[in-house]
């Protein structure tokens, strides 16, 4: 049975929202390790993790990272409603050698995530090819032609009355990856204001960045980061 597609959930959420950009103010950075090489700070919900392209979307956890501490440079992103780990570099051999870790998958990824319904089965992957719905963008769907091969791990934690709590490992990094995928096992993730109806609306985006696993950039041994869900 061909996988249900995700670029047509039901009639409220057929297209994307329009950005109304209130970044949360407290905690203004929240730093979870610091040293010569390395940053890494917890991303609240509705934070940019790079500014956009207009004056207004400036503010974001890069430019709050560079105002504290000069030099901070990304190497990796959430989206804005995600919230959850996020490692900078602090130099620029520590940028090519955690840029060369995430191009090719070195770095190991855990969220955790709220889904709509009561998922009977314990574990699963999920391995459908992703692609950009540019009508819709920055929506992506799934395409068995054409779309980018993309694959989660999910794991049952706790299951509630009407609700499920997952956690995910992405083991490639597609854009919207966790949802489509979440939304196509017929579970989306609550709160998401791209694929999930609004009766399934939770104040935010029920998807966090839980831990991360990266080699030092120094001296190449393994470091694992955790923050806790807020939800």
């Amino acid at each position: 049975m061909p996988p249900s597609d995700p670029a047509a959930p039901e009639a409220d959420a057929t297209r994307p929202p329009q950005l109304d950009y209130r970044p949360p103010m407290a905690p203004w950075l929240s730093v979870l390790h610091i040293d010569a090489d390395l940053l890494v700070l917890s991303k609240p919900s509705g934070l940019l993790s790079v500014p956009g392209k207009t004056p207004d979307l400036a503010d974001c956890l890069e430019a709050r990272a560079q105002a504290r501490h000069p030099g901070a440079r990304t190497v990796h992103r959430l989206d804005l409603e995600t919230s959850g780990v996020v490692a900078m570099a602090r130099n620029p051999a520590a940028l090519r050698h955690l840029n060369a870790q995430f191009a090719d998958r070195r770095t190991r990824k855990i969220y955790v995530a709220r889904v709509a319904g009561r998922m009977e089965a314990e574990a699963g992957t999920v391995d459908l090819p992703l692609r950009a719905d540019w009508p819709r963008r920055p929506m992506q769907r799934v395409d068995l032609e054409a779309g980018k091969p993309s694959r989660t791990e999910w794991r049952v934690l706790a299951r509630e009355p009407d609700a499920t709590r997952v956690e995910l490992r992405p083991l490639t990094g597609r854009s919207h990856q966790l949802r489509v995928h979440m939304l196509s096992l017929g579970h989306p993730i609550l709160g998401d204001p791209f694929y999930a109806p609004q009766s399934l609306r939770a104040g935010r985006l029920q998807l966090h960045a839980r831990a991360l696993e990266i080699r030092h950039p120094a001296d190449g041994r393994w470091m694992r980061f955790d923050d806790p869900p807020p939800f």
